[in-house]
């Protein structure tokens, strides 16, 4: 395996960035993926004068896999494959910290996770194609560098099919902790910190709970939040924005090729530039808290509960808590969800190769998984309610010149099966109303969004799709409480759209605040 000349030179600038010697650890076997990792950590070793490779065979390790550590100290980071493609970062991240160049996290979480108590051996199970991995491998290898009792390795999956089928993994990222599971999708630093830190959780609501009032709180950290953020902080105004995950749903969306002025870019990195922009101006961000409740105080104030029992307190309030995966709500989906039933193709799909999957779901989303699947696993089939699909004609045209794909229209699918995983399914012909079986090991369901208003249904008007109610300010049925973004009736639910309905709704709420 040889790096391109492009990445090469880019790395060649990252590499000086190393100060003390790091050491590459490679257990190797017979087989050509043990070759491609040497010849990648050859090259590597071979870029810097700081970097030496010692490859070992016959050992107890996984094959192929390497450490990254120093020459007297171990720091349990371990790849087990060959981070390439979104991994890569990662591995360059690993080389850089290992050699001494500083971690980005602030010095409050650096004395955390040194504090942390007990032994914590990590295995992430990973794809290569799966943009949300790397940011659990890199905030994994982080607390592994920072505590002596925390380790990290991160498993290709496609490589290590042995250990995806005997623990049965369906999704990633799957994390492992000390044999378990420990959790599923994207995680960041600072969520992992709180789930193995005991105390961290009532440290943190306590601390919110002494916050001094703000004049405007924006609930949700996606587009529509991160740009009522910007308009309100600049405005003057003291501004908090509180996120169950900043960024949202953007940061499971792979390809984005319709965001005006950007030809092309990944949801992860859009986030990443909304978040630095944000934090440009004057916002306290409060990650990882959910809402729970909304109400009235006696001062005209609202009040926010949070789900960790911490509470904060606001002039005005906007609510851009977006939207989350709609369920099919049949029975099986809940029971075999990461175990057959998955939402994200480019995450899931190659954990798929080979092997016979259905879409369901007929728009958009829908007809641009079956055309990604279509490219790794064996056969796709994918599933319509309607008598057509509702997806743009040219990717309809694109999905009918796919060989392994079949298209069932018409058809309702009422329940999923399997033993340990998914089997099988059943569905109904809408129109002979004949009930039918289709064996698969995997289905997908992209059937839309449904917006995330349970916390205020019953206090702020809804439509019947549970949607907010907005006017042409933003504002909602509560004085002083406006919204924007996927979770209101605005149509069109379009990154571009959330941003322009968050800017109006934070220049909606000034203007309540300087009339009352």
């Amino acid at each position: 395996m040889s790096l391109d000349s492009k990445i090469k030179e880019q790395l060649n600038q990252y590499l000086t960035k190393i100060e003390t010697p790091v050491v590459l650890d490679a257990y190797i076997d017979d087989q050509t993926s043990s070759t491609s990792m040497v010849d990648l950590l050859e090259e590597l070793s071979g870029m810097s004068n700081k970097i030496s490779l010692n490859v070992h065979k016959d050992s107890d390790e996984r094959t192929p896999s390497f450490k990254v550590n120093k020459p007297d100290e171990v720091s349990g980071i371990q790849f087990a494959g060959i981070p390439m493609g979104h991994e890569f970062t990662s591995l360059v991240l690993a080389l850089l910290q290992v050699g001494g160049y500083p971690v980005k996290i602030s010095d409050e979480q650096i004395e955390q996770i040194k504090n942390i108590k007990g032994q914590f051996n990590f295995e992430t199970y990973i794809s290569l194609s799966c943009h949300n991995c790397p940011d659990v491998v890199q905030a994994l290898n982080v607390l592994s560098l920072l505590n002596p009792g925390i380790s990290h390795c991160m498993i290709d999956g496609a490589l290590f099919q042995n250990e995806i089928n005997d623990k049965k993994i369906m999704s990633v990222p799957t994390i492992h902790l000390n044999g378990k599971e420990f959790g599923q999708g994207r995680m960041d630093l600072e969520e992992i910190i709180n789930k193995i830190d005991i105390t961290a959780s009532d440290k943190a609501a306590e601390k919110l709970s002494t916050m001094k009032p703000f004049d405007m709180l924006i609930v949700g950290g996606g587009p529509a939040g991160a740009s009522a953020a910007v308009y309100a902080a600049r405005k003057g105004i003291r501004t908090g924005l509180v996120a169950e995950r900043f960024g949202g749903q953007v940061m499971d969306t792979l390809g984005i090729e319709n965001f005006i002025s950007v030809r092309a870019t990944e949801g992860p990195k859009l986030v990443a530039a909304l978040e630095e922009h944000v934090k440009e101006y004057d916002v306290d961000i409060i990650n990882l808290q959910k809402a729970k409740k909304l109400s009235k105080k006696e001062n005209s104030h609202y009040e926010l509960e949070l789900e960790s029992g911490g509470k904060l307190e606001s002039k005005s309030i906007i609510i851009a808590t977006g939207a989350r995966w709609k369920e099919l709500g049949v029975p099986g989906e809940k029971e075999f969800k990461g175990k057959g039933v998955a939402y994200c193709p480019h995450c899931d799909g190659p954990l798929f190769k080979g092997k016979n999957v259905a879409v369901v779901g007929g728009g958009n989303s829908g007809i641009e998984a079956a055309i990604d699947l279509a490219g790794i696993v064996g056969h796709v089939t994918v599933l319509e309610f309607a008598p057509e699909l509702k997806a743009d004609q040219v990717l309809v045209d694109r999905l009918k010149t796919l060989k392994n794909v079949d298209i069932l229209m018409n058809v309702q699918t009422n329940e999923i099966y399997g033993g340990d995983k998914v089997t099988h399914i059943k569905f109904i012909d809408r129109v002979s109303k004949e009930e039918k079986q289709l064996d698969i090991e995997g289905i997908f369901i992209q059937i839309g969004l449904v917006p995330n208003t349970d916390w205020v249904n019953g206090m702020i008007e809804l439509s019947k799709y549970g949607e907010i109610q907005i006017n042409d300010h933003g504002a909602t049925s509560l004085p002083g409480v406006f919204a924007a973004g996927d979770v209101t009736t605005v149509p069109y639910k379009q990154i571009i759209i959330a941003m322009g309905e968050g800017s109006k709704a934070a220049l909606g709420a000034f203007d309540y605040l300087i009339r009352n």
